[in-house]
């Protein structure tokens, strides 16, 4: 490590090999949390290269329990984190709403680094019981449409980092690669980052992989589609900037998708707008971000067309039913 951490003070860059080796020996613990703590703060003081992040994610999917759910056409639907937003779960009532309209979704999350209520705090809150057994998450997707893979159970190379990064309380590129590194490695995903240059490093990575995906980041700073500006959207073949004006959407203030102080105050915003009870910001806010989860699984639908159908399962009580059987 003291020869990693030399390199990177005189401002160096890793290969993506020293960067897959480096985080290998952090997840055998090898290290102190001083050191830990040294490295990853090289990385709140300067971008991670492409060549980093790809060698810290092949590190992470190497290490991960495996879980095949490629029986399933899926998606997957996160953030970063690391926005310091502080919305509701907006991700999380997106995954619901995507399966109540009968896609598959293979959810992958965390407990919080930096905000109130990640999407593992919300749904431990509600009653769900957390698992890495590929037959019980397979039924789950076979009958809720949705499963959800909380990331310690399959990242064992996490413990190691766990305790510094609650102590930073500050995004990390752990925040970076917790959506690149689903252990089920679905065919689709949609997700959101916290600034722009992150996009890009996003954009070059899963540009070689054979995923669908789309990349969108609120010119505000959010990694979600907020309503609350514009956003970038990044795809395969594509990248553009879409205004709530242009989806026929009223522009938010920050308070209308505020998420609360704590996980309960979260939890019933989360139980009022899966009831079909949100406000229109809130409602708004969800249904678009599905709507375009729902058009990176098909290219060919209009955002009219995914909107209704978003509308259909939020307010037809369907992504509620999927909340209630997977709960079970």
């Amino acid at each position: 490590m003291k020869a990693i951490l030399n390199k990177l003070f005189e401002q160096q860059r890793l290969s993506k090999e020293e960067a897959k080796a480096i985080l290998i020996e952090i997840a055998s613990e090898k290290f102190n949390n001083s050191q830990i703590a040294s490295f990853l703060t090289v990385f709140l003081m300067r971008p991670v290269t492409v060549d980093e992040l790809s060698g810290f994610r092949e590190a992470l999917l190497e290490l991960s329990v495996k879980t095949d759910l490629s029986d399933f056409n899926t998606i997957d639907l996160c953030g970063t984190g690391g926005d310091g937003k502080d919305t509701f779960n907006i991700s999380t009532l997106t995954s619901f709403i995507v399966a109540g309209t009968g896609n598959k979704v293979a959810k992958h999350g965390n407990y919080s680094a930096s905000s109130v209520s990640g999407s593992s705090n919300m749904l431990e809150f509600l009653g769900y019981k957390f698992t890495n057994d590929e037959d019980t998450l397979k039924g789950q997707i076979d009958k809720a449409n949705i499963c959800f893979l909380h990331a310690p159970l399959f990242h064992p190379a996490m413990k190691a980092v766990g305790p510094v990064r609650r102590e930073l309380g500050m995004k990390t590129f752990f925040n970076m690669l917790g959506p690149l590194v689903n252990p089920s490695n679905p065919q689709n995903q949609m997700v959101g980052v916290f600034n722009l240059e992150v996009a890009r490093v996003y954009n070059y990575l899963l540009q070689e992989t054979t995923q669908n995906y789309g990349i969108v980041h609120s010119l505000d700073g959010y990694d979600e589609i907020s309503l609350t500006s514009g956003f970038k959207l990044f795809t395969k073949n594509n990248e553009q900037i879409v205004t709530p004006e242009s989806l026929g959407l009223r522009r938010l203030r920050q308070s209308e998708i505020f998420g609360g102080n704590s996980v309960k105050e979260a939890a019933k915003i989360f139980v009022s707008i899966i009831a079909g009870k949100g406000t229109e910001a809130q409602n708004n806010v969800v249904l678009a971000n599905a709507a375009f989860a729902l058009k990176i699984l098909d290219d060919n639908k209009s955002f009219e067309t995914a909107f209704e159908e978003a509308k259909d399962s939020l307010f037809g009580l369907k992504a509620k039913d999927s909340l209630s059987k997977l709960v079970k």
